[in-house]
């Protein structure tokens, strides 16, 4: 299967799991992957992830969801560059999620990062996905 958008599958993956309110979900290995799960982890969305080998040499990880008393911890998870459309923004662009509650992940030159330390870093980039 062709796959345009890894980063909006694993969101989809992330979403439709916890709908569903499983423990866990896996999606195919990538490194961009893994950096977004990491910025996803250190603000506290996700338990967390394990990377694992397939037979393919693909690899896959399985991301821990997150609940408190039965809902899931991320209530909204959308994706801001697309494909079809890229999102960047100089770092003083980059706009607050629900007044801070939220949290953008950027990819920037120095990484992938929260909107917050892209600001610190006063570093811009490509503005992936939007988290609250």
């Amino acid at each position: 299967m062709m796959m345009n958008d890894p980063i909006g599958d694993m969101l989809t993956r992330i979403r439709n799991a916890q709908m569903r309110g499983k423990s866990t979900v896996k999606t195919p290995a990538s490194k961009l992957r893994a950096w977004v799960l990491d910025v996803l982890a250190s603000e506290g969305y996700i338990r967390g992830y394990e990377k694992a080998e397939t037979a393919d040499g693909q690899g896959e990880i399985t991301i821990s969801l997150k609940y408190f008393e039965g809902t899931p911890v991320i209530r909204d998870l959308k994706r801001v560059s697309k494909p079809g459309r890229r999102v960047y923004m100089a770092s003083k662009d980059i706009p607050s999620v629900r007044n801070g509650l939220g949290v953008s992940i950027v990819s920037t030159p120095k990484g992938v990062m929260s909107d917050a330390a892209a600001r610190s870093a006063n570093v811009g980039g490509e503005v992936l996905c939007t988290v609250f």
